[in-house]
């Protein structure tokens, strides 16, 4: 069973790293694309930085989700020893605090302050 459990696991793995290198690529092409459109029509649109800056970290959130799926993925069906477990929290970690990080970042509040924003301003 495992032998054919394993080969599988890698395949699905190795789909979603791409997936998650593909999303943060296509973001960081469309966030520049964005940038480049802005810069020609000189409206009075929000400032081109502002632009590129929220959607290329979308595109980058989004693509550490999507590689730390594919990390769970190889390491709990392919190779599961406690150094590779170890590994891989360290991995979760550190990329929970960059995804913590770049909310932060992109909203300017905790990710948990946005429903008691939304219930002081009358919403939610």
């Amino acid at each position: 069973m495992s032998d054919i459990v394993e080969p599988i696991a890698a395949w699905c793995a190795a789909a979603i790293e791409l997936i998650g290198i593909g999303v943060i690529l296509v973001m960081s092409l469309y966030a520049l694309w964005l940038a480049v459109l802005s810069v020609f029509r000189k409206s009075g649109e929000e400032p081109t930085f502002l632009t590129v800056r929220i959607r290329l970290g979308r595109g980058i959130l989004l693509g550490l989700e999507f590689l730390i799926a594919a990390d769970i993925i190889h390491t709990v069906a392919i190779e599961l020893t406690f150094t590779s477990v170890g590994v891989l929290a360290i991995i979760v970690l550190i990329r929970t605090f960059l995804s913590f990080a770049l909310e932060i970042e992109l909203t300017g509040h905790l990710p948990w302050q946005a429903k008691e924003r939304g219930r002081t301003l009358g919403r939610g």
